[in-house]
């Protein structure tokens, strides 16, 4: 026996504070690996079933951000769960009814004159191109003739299931308010199915799984909450400010530009490429003149959006610096097949990055001394301490029971 305890490994502080750290290392390579192959099977997913789930992703955000308006009349105006629904989809369809009665007309005489005038802006800009660029027009032209169409037109096969695709998406679009009436009307009895289907799990397992899709619905609710509010007034002030300066299709370019800012950024992005040539070659009243305007307009807008919008609707919500926040669009956007993963783009980053910090917790606690922890960085526990109390509680505010207390 003493030969044996003599002939035991005995590891020093040091040795074993590396091994711990090694294990640290080896478990985060692991996870990266499970969720880099989870993506994939999420693109997968979604391409497969694109047509269904775009249609189930526009009524579940809706149903987020409608949610609280449906408690709030059940709660002031005392309705049942069926008439606070009924009354707000009532509000809803009198005030698109307004919208359409006030905007149609004069949206719809715009775009009919851009319509008109879109060989005139045509024509300018071959004009303009040949002026600055004659020997690539020339060579462009020569191409285009010799161009044979039949070699870069799909075949018809290719064409139909690509009409098809379209097709089932409208009609999948379709059914929204369908969908977005029982998902109000749903309201908790969806959580209850969440915990019958997570019962197969232990109740520790239970209480973390809910509270990690309680804090991913928050960050989509603050987002989308603040978001759709900010792209509607920029969406209202570009239009303004398009129709003073006399811009063509100002109102259709102003929402249009106004409601592709739920997207971070898009919006600008987009509205540059497209506002700035129309305003450059405009027929009637074009030129750089027009040009510094729509900047102008683009500016102002875009400063208030900044100094003033963002900083009192959305308050930081995601945490991300905006950077991060143009990096997750382009991959949310990649990883997940288009549109929806740039809707989604920001609050999946916000729930991905609040996700590693609560395992990096965790296993800091578990792999590393609480006195080795604060020695390397004092603020961590104070910081997991100040997540879980904002976590722990929902968008409204209210304490949540699905919290996984310590």
């Amino acid at each position: 026996m003493e030969e044996q305890r003599s002939s035991s490994i005995e590891f020093s502080a040091f040795e074993r504070t590396l091994f711990r750290y090694v294990a640290v290392l080896a478990a985060f390579m692991v996870l990266t690996g499970l969720v880099a192959l989870l993506v994939w099977l999420l693109a997968q997913i979604v391409s497969f079933f694109y047509a269904l789930l775009l249609p189930l992703s526009v009524a579940g955000v809706l149903s987020l951000i409608l949610y609280p308006v449906v408690r709030w009349l059940q709660r002031v105006a005392g309705l049942s769960r069926m008439g606070a629904v009924s009354s707000l989809f009532a509000v809803v369809v009198v005030a698109l009814v307004g919208a359409a009665v006030l905007v149609l007309p004069t949206a719809s005489h715009q775009v009919q004159e851009f319509i008109k005038a879109a060989p005139g802006l045509a024509e300018n800009a071959y004009e303009s191109l040949s002026r600055t660029f004659p020997e690539a027009t020339d060579r462009v032209a020569s191409m285009l003739e010799d161009l044979d169409l039949q070699s870069i037109v799909p075949n018809l096969e290719g064409m139909g299931s690509q009409l098809m695709h379209y097709v089932a998406v409208v009609v999948g679009l379709a059914f929204v308010p369908l969908y977005l009436f029982f998902a109000l009307l749903s309201g908790e009895r969806l959580k209850e199915g969440g915990r019958e289907v997570l019962s197969i799990f232990r109740p520790q397992t239970q209480h973390e799984l809910m509270f990690l899709g309680r804090l991913f619905v928050g960050y989509v609710t603050a987002f989308f909450q603040g978001q759709v509010v900010i792209a509607l007034i920029m969406g209202i002030l570009l239009a303004a400010g398009f129709s003073l300066i006399g811009l063509q299709a100002a109102i259709l370019f102003g929402l249009m530009l106004g409601f592709l800012n739920i997207v971070p950024y898009l919006g600008t992005i987009v509205g540059l490429m497209l506002a700035l040539p129309v305003a450059y070659l405009q027929p009637d009243g074009g030129g750089l003149a027009l040009v510094a305007m729509v900047l102008a307009v683009f500016t102002v807008v875009q400063l208030i959006e900044s100094w003033l919008l963002t900083p009192k609707i959305m308050a930081d919500r995601s945490g991300l610096h905006p950077a991060i926040v143009v990096i997750s669009i382009f991959f949310w956007g990649t990883a997940l097949g288009g549109i929806i993963g740039m809707i989604l783009a920001v609050p999946l980053s916000a729930f991905v990055a609040s996700l590693w910090k609560h395992f990096r917790a965790k296993w800091s606690s578990a792999l590393v001394d609480t006195s080795e922890v604060m020695e390397e960085d004092p603020d961590i526990l104070s910081g997991l301490s100040d997540f879980d109390d904002d976590a722990a509680t929902n968008p409204a505010g209210e304490q949540s029971d699905d919290y996984p207390h310590r």
